[in-house]
């Protein structure tokens, strides 16, 4: 629901959010209520000791303090605890219980300073037990003082001034309709900046210069343009996350496992599963080496960091007249540990990292006669900011029919490499050693966007080339690009892996069932976050609990509903009414993964035991399998470069039982 008013302002916040924090500090009062009624019990009239005076006021004061505050919480408490997401009609007396609490840490503050001048200048003499109790008791409030400080910073927001929204008069004139437009302009530039100065204190290590500056504006305007139209806080979100995961589950519990759909081939040249999937296993080597030491020491918690050890304390670089950005050397030899390579194997490597520029090596392979280059994905805040530049950027190919168009950071990213590869003659260097051999790019997330982007770059001059993309991002190229790139680039996902599914269409959906399903739920909040809670951490059947308006039992309502329509500041040009899935609307443009799509899944029932061996499948897929995100832990660890580079290396030694054979023998494949 929408932030919590208070103090005239809106925070980001809301009204149901209080029942965790809130039943914490009960706790932590009741305790020290307790202890402070067992202190004076046990040593009224005995204070022999300076200040006894100070103390007996201290603790009686204390002792009635914390009383009403434990009153006043529990109040909190058990009005936050009302209503559900969208009907706060029972909690309308919240931001009244706030102000009495927030009125008694004035009495509280007083008494934590009355309690430090009396540990500091009148407990001489006192009993040892007495004085550690009050210590503790004044240590107690100055953390909770200090931890409500930052609470309060956590959840401000800058944007929360009270909207003032013009009233339109009747009939509605040219004049208004300027007033009103003139008013989201400048509310919409508030926000722009906001988010600004929200990255650049997250980015507060990077140089501000004018063209980190534009890619701040930029990101910014991106976020705020995907935030503004809903009046949601963070935990109205993980709410909706934790109910979706479930209603996901329960609709794959409940499909048909035999249902197969007929499936026309991505591309007329069609290779063996096995093969590529033996192809894909040992370039994945090559992308998760690009990460260097970082993933290495990862992978290798017990011996790596002896391995590299040696190599990093003694500096070699001088050695390495090919290695670029690796000062201590560490980069390259965990690449050289990885990959098995020789030294003299290496044309060029680059550890240099910008934003739009990302660290890339180029070798050459004899066991596959293969001239790779390897890019790698996300690894700092300057790759981040790369991944966040999600505009559209033109990018013309010669041949192409269709709109041309690309993610504009990978883009900049992928021009980079083009630009050092062709302009510094790596590449001709490169050949002129292996002249016979084939040219192979590779890379992981952002690695592989940038690889396949680099890979339709080259492709002209490389007719040969080959692209293996390992959970590249899913808003990477528009469809005449995917389509073209279907004959050189083949893509390996892995699971419920999010960034082959990440895109800002796919995101606008994600918020839309998100509102869809939190408006909907009967459930409060809390309610829903611990049945989410248990269910991540120990399984079970999903939540059955009605989450359709139809479903609906209104005599259990006493207060008027606030839909969907109540979490909507504004309607944007991708929201669309929960009730009407399949009604069209505008939406941005779509970017889709690029090549073909090979995608690995778990053999078996989704849930198992952490000791237990796990089984993979591989099976061709198409674009449209991607258009959605799945929620479940696994969207994360599924994208991992260890956990992708174990699911390959277990098909390749197992593919007799986990392959597909039907997958294009016969035409048909597997609804994913």
């Amino acid at each position: 629901m929408p932030g919590m008013v208070v103090f005239g302002r809106r925070w980001g916040i809301a009204s149901d959010d209080l029942v965790f924090p809130g039943s914490f500090e009960l706790f932590i009062r009741v305790l020290w209520w307790i202890g402070t009624m067992i202190l004076y019990t046990h040593h009224r009239g005995h204070f022999d000791c300076n200040g006894r005076g100070v103390l007996n006021t201290y603790l009686i004061g204390l002792f009635v303090v914390l009383g009403l505050i434990i009153l006043s919480l529990w109040a909190i408490v058990f009005v936050s605890a009302q209503g559900t997401i969208t009907n706060p009609g029972r909690r309308r007396s919240m931001p009244a219980l706030v102000y009495v609490r927030a009125i008694l840490y004035i009495p509280e503050l007083v008494w934590a300073c009355l309690g430090t001048v009396w540990v500091s200048e009148d407990s001489k003499g006192c009993d040892l037990a007495t004085v550690g109790s009050v210590i503790a008791a004044v240590i107690a409030s100055w953390i909770i003082l200090l931890f409500t400080a930052v609470g309060v910073v956590i959840v401000f927001d800058p944007l929360g001034s009270p909207r003032r929204q013009p009233a339109p008069l009747e009939p509605l004139g040219v004049r208004d309709m300027q007033t009103t437009n003139q008013f989201f302009s400048i509310a919409r530039s508030m926000a722009d900046k906001v988010w600004e100065c929200r990255l650049r204190l997250m980015c507060c290590c990077l140089p501000q210069d004018e063209s980190n500056r534009a890619v701040f504006s930029s990101i910014g305007k991106l976020l705020s343009g995907f935030f503004s139209d809903t009046d949601l806080v963070p935990s109205d979100i993980a709410a909706g996350l934790a109910l979706l995961h479930q209603d996901q589950d329960k609709k794959e519990q409940s499909r048909d496992p035999d249902t197969i759909v007929v499936h026309s081939p991505s591309s007329p040249i069609e290779e063996d599963l096995e093969a590529e999937l033996e192809k894909a296993a040992h370039w994945m080597l090559f992308a998760a080496a690009a990460y260097g030491w970082p993933l290495y020491v990862y992978s290798n918690p017990l011996t790596g960091p002896c391995k590299l050890s040696g190599d990093c304390c003694g500096s070699r670089t001088d050695e390495y007249d090919t290695v670029g950005g690796d000062n201590s050397g560490c980069h390259f030899s965990s690449v050289l540990l990885t990959t098995g390579l020789q030294y003299r194997d290496f044309i060029h490597v680059s550890f240099h990292n910008q934003i739009y520029e990302i660290p890339f090596f180029v070798a050459l392979d004899h066991k596959r006669e293969a001239v790779l280059v390897a890019v790698r994905g996300t690894l700092s805040l300057k790759d981040v900011l790369t991944d966040l530049s999600a505009e559209c950027e033109d990018m013309p190919i010669e041949g192409v029919s269709g709109a041309c168009f690309a993610h504009k950071g990978i883009c900049q990213a992928a021009t980079y490499v083009y630009k050092k590869l062709i302009n510094d003659g790596i590449l001709n260097q490169a050949f002129a050693v292996a002249p016979e051999y084939n040219l192979v790019v590779t890379g992981h997330s952002l690695g592989a966007g940038t690889a396949a982007l680099l890979a339709v770059l080259l492709r002209s001059s490389y007719p040969t080339l080959q692209c293996y993309s390992f959970s590249p991002p899913g808003g990477l190229m528009s469809q005449a690009l995917s389509d073209y790139s279907k004959d050189f680039v083949v893509s390996i996902v892995l699971g419920k892996d999010l960034v082959p599914r990440l895109s800002i269409p796919n995101m606008e959906d994600l918020k839309r069932k998100i509102l869809k399903i939190v408006s909907n739920c009967n459930k409060p909040k809390y309610l829903i976050l611990l049945q989410g809670l248990w269910y991540e951490l120990f399984g079970g059947s999903p939540d059955d609990a009605p989450t359709e308006m139809d479903n609906r039992r209104e005599q259990q309502l006493s207060e008027p509903l606030l839909g969907e329509e109540s979490l909507v500041i504004r309607h944007s040009s991708s929201y669309q009414s929960v009730g009407s899935d399949d009604s069209p609307v505008h939406k941005p443009a779509q970017l889709f993964p690029p090549g073909r799509v090979l995608h690995i899944t778990e053999d078996g029932p989704s849930r198992r035991s952490c000791f237990s061996q796990v089984r993979y499948r591989a099976e061709w897929s198409d674009q449209m399998s991607f258009r959605s995100i799945l929620i479940s832990p696994q969207m994360l660890t599924d994208h991992m470069p260890d956990v992708v580079l174990g699911a390959l290396n277990s098909l390749a030694t197992e593919r007799p039982f986990s392959i597909c054979p039907s997958s294009f023998n016969n035409g048909q494949q597997h609804n994913i």
